[in-house]
């Protein structure tokens, strides 16, 4: 049997990257590890990760090689990588990335992935065939499609309001999956999943406040009528979002209503 070290792990996991074998990628991984995408601060388990390089190596051609020394002390990895377009005549630009591994005996228990995007282009864009996330399988076309159905969901639905909402049930609603929806609202709205819904929330409890018939209403009231579970919660959220605790808000708007 092949005695495990730090360079062998790290020759079979890029070879396993380079040949585009989704379920070799993930065997590097233990059956509880999970990959930690920290650009877009996404964590995946085996599962997603599969489904997300199963679409990935659809449309990514890149060969990966190490750069620099590979660190261990034995129980973690580091090192340096770099993506190069196979093709030839590709025009696709060389980028960089470090991955930071946990590992649980000869697996990895954790792997979390920082890289750069390429010189020129904004957050998000690069690789052949379309503006697409570099290590996502999710096309900018793609997600224009998902924040309009998304929006158009909050709209209609007002699924904000359900104090239960959570990311998996958004994701059913939407028809997509739970990473997907959240690489949309973390890149294409630049904030996080519970940032998004506090934000329709307190918006919403602002036009209550702003209303003649509920001007007086308490606070927590309004709180869990908008979907928040806990006054905290929502004095902490309104803060973020106005600048301003519910109470003082109330008060400054008191002589327009």
């Amino acid at each position: 049997m092949k005695k495990f070290t730090a360079t062998s792990f790290v020759a079979s996991y890029l070879e396993a990257w380079n040949e585009q074998d989704a379920g070799s990628v993930t065997e590097h991984l233990c059956s509880n590890g999970h990959y930690i995408d920290e650009v877009l601060q996404e964590a995946m388990n085996k599962k997603t990760l599969f489904e997300e390089l199963v679409e990935y190596f659809q449309s990514d051609h890149s060969f990966y090689e190490v750069t620099g020394d590979i660190l261990s002390n034995g129980k973690t990895i580091a090192f340096q990588y770099c993506a190069k377009p196979m093709a030839p005549d590709s025009r696709a630009e060389v980028w960089h990335g470090a991955e930071f591994i946990t590992l649980r005996g000869n697996s990895a228990f954790e792997i979390r992935d920082y890289y750069q995007l390429r010189a020129g282009l904004s957050r998000g864009q690069g690789g052949e065939g379309g503006v697409r996330y570099v290590k996502s399988g999710l096309r900018a076309e793609a997600m224009a499609q998902l924040l309009e159905a998304l929006e158009h969901l909050m709209l209609e639905k007002q699924l904000y309001l359900d104090p239960d909402l959570s990311l998996p049930k958004l994701a059913d609603c939407l028809n997509t999956t739970v990473n997907h929806v959240s690489q949309t609202i973390n890149a294409g709205l630049q904030t996080t999943f519970f940032d998004y819904i506090n934000q329709k929330r307190v918006e919403a409890a602002i036009k209550l406040m702003q209303s003649d018939s509920r001007s007086r209403e308490a606070i927590l009231d309004i709180a869990l009528e908008v979907g928040f579970n806990s006054t905290s919660t929502f004095y902490s959220a309104f803060r973020k979002v106005t600048g301003q605790t519910p109470g003082s808000y109330r008060r400054r708007i008191k002589p327009a209503v």
